[in-house]
């Protein structure tokens, strides 16, 4: 078994910002020899996360209201009484999202559906610059 790491750098402009990184992960995968395994990318940040979906704009902008809802950003968070930094909302919906996906890879490729992409979704209240660990794992 092979294991192969890279690290993804992206900009994000905060707020529930969605980036499809499906394009980035498979250019990672194609750097490697590995036909059959697993895809596993991690976000190493508290107030962002990844999972799949149908990147299209009525589910991106459905997915932003889910979040508002469950973790609403105009909230009293006891993270910002602490820190005073207005993000206690960011690190609740990220840990709800969860900081890592698994994707099978067969045939050299992304084992996905037609209308499934790998989503980063910043939820903090400023543009960062993240980072993603690809750790592809297999033969």
């Amino acid at each position: 078994m092979n294991i192969y790491v890279k690290e993804i750098e992206i900009d994000t402009h905060g707020n529930t910002d969605i980036i499809d990184v499906t394009g980035k992960v498979s250019d990672v995968l194609k750097e490697t020899e590995v036909e059959t395994g697993i895809c596993l990318i991690f976000t190493p940040s508290s107030t962002s996360g990844l999972t799949t979906i149908e990147y299209e704009p009525g589910c991106l902008q459905d997915l932003r209201r889910v979040f508002e809802r469950i973790a609403p950003s105009g909230e009293n968070y006891a993270h910002n009484a602490r820190w005073g930094d207005g993000n206690g909302h960011s690190h609740i919906r990220a840990a709800i999202l969860g900081a890592s996906v698994t994707i099978p890879v067969q045939n050299h490729q992304l084992v996905l559906g037609m209308w499934q992409q790998i989503i980063l979704v910043d939820f903090d209240v400023r543009p960062r610059r993240r980072r993603l660990q690809v750790q592809i794992l297999g033969n």
